[in-house]
């Protein structure tokens, strides 16, 4: 391997003569004298300038903020101390005389040079006599002077305070009396029980410094790590100067040769105890757009489950614009992480009691705030925790009793019927309004086009997705949802507290493109949620600690992963913002559905079953039918659900039943013979025998 550096202190490297193809000689391997790299002019043009302006500073909300929290704090500490005034003149004039007495106490050891005597004392009881005689005539230096200060201070400064008495004026002289009482009273407070106590209790946290920093990789363990730093070395090589940044402090640098920061975070907790800090105040991650070697370390103050979140700032309830990105949560550093909801699908993951559901209803929330969304609304899980999105909701349902199940396939049928209905008109548009065949804010605007947004947010999926009837159709829909719905101006949003590939089938969570990812317990539910190879990449949620209630990793669309700390809405506050925006929806004349009491027509039982009308389209005694033909018999049997469905589309219907086009050989209509694709009607009474239960069926 050609190496484009050589040290100075070694030899060019060559190919012993055996080795080449030139038994004569050797071929060098490194070649001093050739280039080593860009040149100057190239080395600056690609630096890295860091900014001028801090961060905090250029961003007018986080400026604002800091602003609004040293207000509050002065603000504060002045009340605190102007309420116990009053209080405080009282216990310095109570203390006052114990400070007098404290100073008299002082003066007269002062002139006597009572500090000297332990010292003379000890000398005398060793005997010896030089170390004596010499503190002796030291003693009796200060004493002369000292008396000499003392008789005149005791003479002067009666007349100076007898004149000034006499001759100041008034408000001068309660001035003296008031400061010296202050004064007394100050010295004379015992040292457990001052007479001002804290207006703020601040968290000790300790400064991070490079030796702190040092000490906490050296150990973790790290035998590369830990080699560097036996031989002398640092094992750490910064890049730049630990800085403070928000509410903590922020150290980058380079790891020895072959240590990643995989490495680093794996050991996350035996970071923190080197560093002294609570396991939610460490949080080490990779530098985008660098080797995998750069680690960027930030040490909080406070744990981040603890620390004080800014106010929301859609709490207000004002109108937005959904196709624009909007406040969800905070970072570790108290930043503002924003995400957009249109265009993408999502999928939120964790164990019971982390904080899913909660972040469920917040996404609902804000797209709630969007006049002109459409919601739909599933609590699979039946508590009524998202009851506050279903007062504004177009469809809305708690439970998955059969009743239940039967209103969701209806509204998910007709929600498949709208996706077709959008690409439609999406199609027929003229270019300039539609020029990325995608639903934008301005087409979302136009009412007749009916292009607005529609959100279908579900708590529990797993339950759709697992039903022994109707989890393939379920899985259908969603599947279709999220491959065509986010172009067309529809997101699905799913939460569960089982992510494996039961509860999230691949074909969803492989097009997926928002993951928030609360706690899991293991690398699989890890990887199902946030992406696969996201646990070898460092991402790995099973490492929050149960206290990190609404702290996720989030992986948005297009951005790295990070860690974040969902919004807490608490029942009544959501209950009195979604009551905020049914007011402003009724007003807009935005309400449908659910919101205005009305039920989907046909939402009592399921409209059909696709396996028993495949088994009306291949009649008995024929083994298997070509799919144009199934489709032409589905079209007759029930237009308005298979009207427009193509063959691609039926292969991919049955898929989730574990059917499969087959080959089928057939006669047209003009007498010659094809092989088209087409199905069997024993894989279909297969299907519904492992549906159903029922072995005869087949």
């Amino acid at each position: 391997m050609n190496h484009d550096r050589q040290d100075p202190g070694r030899a060019p490297l060559a190919l012993a003569p055996e080795e080449t193809a030139d038994p004569d000689g050797s071929i060098e391997v490194d070649k001093p004298r050739s280039p080593t790299g860009p040149g100057l002019i190239d080395r600056v043009r690609g630096a890295k300038r860091r900014p001028v302006v801090p961060a905090w500073a250029r961003s007018r909300r986080e400026f604002e903020s800091a602003a609004h929290g040293v207000a509050v704090y002065a603000g504060h500490v002045s009340a605190y101390h102007v309420v116990r005034a009053p209080w405080y003149v009282l216990r310095l004039t109570l203390r006052a005389p114990r400070g007098a007495a404290r100073f008299v106490g002082g003066s007269l050891r002062w002139l006597v040079d009572a500090e000297g005597e332990p010292l003379r004392q000890a000398a005398a009881t060793r005997g010896d006599i030089e170390e004596y005689l010499k503190l002796s005539r030291q003693r009796d230096r200060r004493v002369r002077w000292r008396a000499v200060v003392g008789i005149v201070s005791s003479v002067v400064g009666p007349v100076v305070a007898l004149g000034s008495y006499v001759l100041a004026p008034g408000w001068l002289v309660a001035m003296s009396g008031v400061v010296a009482t202050a004064a007394l009273g100050r010295l004379g407070q015992p040292a457990d029980d001052p007479v001002i106590h804290r207006a703020v209790e601040i968290p000790k946290a300790t400064k991070l410094t490079s030796d702190i920093v040092l000490r906490a990789l050296g150990a973790l363990g790290i035998p590369a790590i830990n080699q560097a730093q036996a031989k002398g070395g640092p094992g750490f090589a910064f890049t730049a100067p630990i800085t403070r940044d928000g509410p903590g402090w922020l150290a980058e640098g380079d790891l020895p040769y072959g240590v990643t920061v995989t490495d680093v975070i794996d050991r996350r907790e035996r970071l923190a105890s080197g560093l002294r800090r609570p396991l939610g105040c460490v949080w080490p991650e990779a530098v985008p757009d660098e080797h995998t070697g750069r680690l960027r370390l930030w040490v909080g103050d406070q744990d981040m489950s603890q620390t004080r979140q800014p106010k929301w700032p859609l709490l207000d309830v004002k109108p937005l614009d959904l196709f624009k990105a909007q406040p969800f949560a905070t970072d570790q550093r108290g930043r503002w992480v924003l995400t957009s909801l249109m265009y993408v699908s999502g999928i939120v993951g964790a164990v019971p009691r982390m904080g899913k559901t909660f972040l469920l209803r917040l996404l609902l929330l804000i797209a709630c705030m969007d006049l002109r969304a459409e919601i739909h609304a599933y609590d699979l899980k039946g508590t009524g925790d998202l009851s506050t999105v279903g007062r504004v909701a177009h469809r809305y349902r708690a439970g998955e009793e059969d009743e239940d199940i039967a209103y969701a396939l209806a509204d998910l049928r007709e929600l498949r019927a709208e996706l077709r209905r959008r690409a439609k008109v999406l199609r027929e548009l003229p270019k300039d309004l539609c020029p990325e065949s995608k639903v934008t804010s301005t087409l979302a605007d136009m009412r007749k086009l009916g292009l607005h947004p529609i959100l279908i947010g579900v708590d529990e999926c797993q339950k759709w997705f697992e039903h022994p009837t109707y989890g393939a159709e379920f899985e259908e829909h969603c599947t279709d949802l999220v491959k065509r719905g986010p172009a067309l101006g529809m997101t699905l949003l799913l939460a569960t507290q089982r992510p494996d590939s039961k509860s999230l089938p691949t074909g969803i969570s492989a097009n997926a493109t928002l993951r928030w990812c609360l706690k899991v317990m293991g690398q699989i539910e890890n990887d199902m949620v946030l992406g696969t190879g996201s646990y070898k990449r460092g991402i790995r949620a099973n490492l929050l600690a149960w206290a990190d209630k609404g702290i996720a990793w989030f992986v948005g669309e297009g951005s790295d992963a990070r860690i974040v700390r969902s919004v807490y809405l608490d029942a009544p506050t959501a209950d009195a913002l979604a009551l905020r925006l049914y007011e402003l929806r009724k007003a807009a004349g935005r309400l449908t559905g659910h919101a205005l009491g009305e039920e989907p027509e046909g939402g009592a039982s399921p409209s059909y079953d696709l396996l028993a009308d495949l088994l009306t389209a291949i009649p008995a005694g024929t083994s298997k039918t070509w799919s144009e033909d199934i489709i032409a018999r589905l079209a007759e049997l029930r237009p308005d659900v298979y009207g427009e469905w193509s063959p691609e589309q039926l292969a991919s219907a049955v898929k989730p039943y574990g059917i499969r086009t087959v080959q089928v050989w057939g006669t047209t209509e003009d007498g010659k013979g094809a092989n088209r694709r087409g199905v069997r009607r024993a894989d279909v009474l297969a299907a519904i025998a492992q549906r159903d239960g029922d072995s005869a069926a087949a």
